[in-house]
Formats: C-alpha cells, structure tokens, sequence
C-alpha cells in the first residue's frame, strides 16, 4: 500500500538553517546540534515535530501550511476520513492551491472499504516522519483525529516520543462560533458537489456505514435522500435533501463538540500550546486575514521559531532566507472536516 502522496510539486528546499563548523581542537566546545535535532544527556539525539490539533473547522491545515512554509516543513495528514481514496469534497481533503507547493502525506492512501485503524496510522505516520526528518525536513502532523494522534504519540510503547521532541499546538475556537462557520461550510460543499458526489458512489445495497470511508459525515446522512430518488416527487426530493442537510450540519457540530473535549483531555496529559482562532472565523475577508496573522499565525510560528532554535533563533532568522507570505483565508471548505 502506497503510505505517502504529494499533491503538490516539491518546493525548493528552504533556506539551510545555520550550524556551527565543527570544533577544529579538543579544547573547542562541541558545536550544536541543528534546530530540527534537540540533544538531551540522558536520551540522546532526537529529531523535532509538530502537531496541530483542533476541532474540525477550526483552520489546522492552514497554520500546518503557514508553519511548514516558515520552517520548511512537511504536511502528515491525521485526519481518519482523508487517509481514504475518494470523496473528496465530502472528507474536505486539502487541495493542491491550498497545499502552496508544501508537500502532503497519508491523503488518499487507503481503499475506501479498509479499515484503517490508529495502529496503521501510528506506523504509517511513523514511517512518513521519518522520511521527511531524514529529508532536513520538520514533520507537522495535522489533523482532527485526536485518537490518531494519540496513538502516534503515546501508543507501543511511546517510541515516537523516544524518537521526536514533540511540541503540539490546539487552534481553537469558540463554538458559537466554530458552529456557525461549519454550518456554512456544509452549504458551500453542497455548492462544490457534495450531493452529486456521494450519489455517484451510492450503492443501494449497502446498509453498513461503521467502516471505510462510508463512515463519513455526508454519506449516511444522504442514505434516504438517494434511496427516494427515483420515485419520488420533486418537493419530497427538495425535503428529504434539507432534512439531510441539516443533519449533516447537526453531526459536524457534535463531532466538533467530541473532538474539543478530547483535546482538552489530552491538554491535561501533554504541553499543548492553545492558539485561539475565533475573531478569524467570526471576521470576514480582509479582517478575517489580518486576524489570522494577529491571533493565529504570529503566536504560533514565534512559539515554534523558539520550539526549534531556543535561545539563538534570532540570529538564525538574521541569516535565514525572508519568509514566505501567509497565506490568505481559505475557502470555508477548506477548514472542514481534519483540516
């Protein structure tokens, strides 16, 4: 099974972070490690990641992308539903425009009739982490799925703590709020071909939606709508669909309201960063950018900058390359389900 996809060409690696020469005598201090290696006495050398977590809606993939771009990064994907081939306007897999040239990983890599378990995604990720930290690059694991993440982190024996010095960041946003963007997202995926998509894939004959893909929000929600089709009159059709939409509206809410209690669960657990996203998602166009940047983007690259290079980040900024600009709002399909 292929374990890694790229939707966007490689961009030019970014600029080389600065390393001491070598000590040239024994009397000479030993240089240091690089940013993306952290050296404790007692475990050694381990290399640096980042995890972005947050409720779906909340903008996870945009700040991975904004972070990965700064720090010249790598996009894994840990969301349960884009790990799958297929759908992708209902599982809101990140597009190559959204991507900005950052290079993406487990997005499409599973058949939609697997069950792809949080012990494949521990190995899988595991195995895409090490490529991209063997790369130079900095891992960013992204996505909604926190039973996922937890696993990668904390599952067989926490050997990839053993192996990565983990600084994990929550975008989070006021679910009033949060609630009312996502709500708006269903409509405009309805927009992009929600509906038409799911019913292309439609099987009658199917009546389980506990596995594979078919668990995602938007295909069993659909399940009557499409069964009365062909029989049905226009405004039984025109009602079955609202009733479907808004249960599709109402179950993005409530996994929204599972997914923001599981991460405050593991906040308690582990050192998790909260970056609060809310006046970006209540803002529209211009105003929502600026307070993107403001309330989202800045705190979160100085905390990883100081993350990666500690006490001497300033003078590795001084001669790093200029920073890439952040990237304008999304879509609001873009900050959907495991962005």
């Amino acid at each position: 099974m292929t374990t890694s996809l790229s939707l966007a060409p490689k961009p030019a690696v970014a600029a080389a972070i600065p390393r001491l020469a070598p000590p040239s005598t024994i009397e000479m201090a030993p240089s240091l490690p690089p940013p993306l290696v952290s050296v404790n006495r007692n475990m050694g050398a381990k290399h640096k990641a980042v995890v972005v977590m947050g409720a779906t809606g909340t903008g996870k993939t945009r700040l991975a992308v904004d972070l990965a771009l700064r720090f010249g990064g790598e996009v894994i994907n840990s969301d349960k539903m884009q790990v799958y081939r297929g759908l992708d306007v209902a599982t809101n897999k990140v597009t190559a425009e959204e991507c900005a040239g950052v290079p993406h990983h487990l997005i499409g890599v599973a058949h939609p009739d697997e069950e792809f378990t949080a012990e494949d995604f521990r190995r899988e990720a595991s195995r895409a982490a090490g490529a991209v930290a063997a790369r130079g690059r900095l891992p960013i694991i992204a996505g909604g799925s926190n039973s996922y993440i937890e696993e990668l982190v904390d599952g067989d024996r926490r050997a990839f703590r053993e192996r990565y010095d983990c600084f994990f960041l929550w975008v989070d946003v006021q679910l009033p709020v949060l609630h009312g963007f996502v709500g708006r997202r269903v409509d405009e995926m309805c927009g992009r071909g929600l509906v038409g998509e799911v019913a292309a894939v439609f099987d009658p004959d199917r009546t389980d939606y506990s596995r594979g893909i078919w668990r995602a929000i938007g295909v069993p929600e659909l399940d009557a709508y499409l069964r009365c089709c062909p029989s049905a009159g226009e405004e039984e059709r025109s009602r079955l669909l609202a009733i479907a939409i808004e249960e599709i509206k109402a179950n993005t809410r409530r996994l929204s309201c599972r997914q923001r209690a599981k991460i405050q669960r593991l906040d308690r657990l582990w050192r998790v960063r909260r970056v609060d996203a809310t006046e970006a998602l209540r803002r529209r166009g211009v105003a929502s950018d600026e307070a993107w940047e403001r309330h989202v983007a800045a705190p979160s690259i100085d905390a990883v900058r100081s993350f990666l290079h500690g006490g001497d980040f300033a003078a590795a900024e001084t001669t790093a390359a200029p920073p890439q600009p952040l990237l304008p709002m999304f879509a609001l399909a873009a900050a959907g389900a495991g962005v």
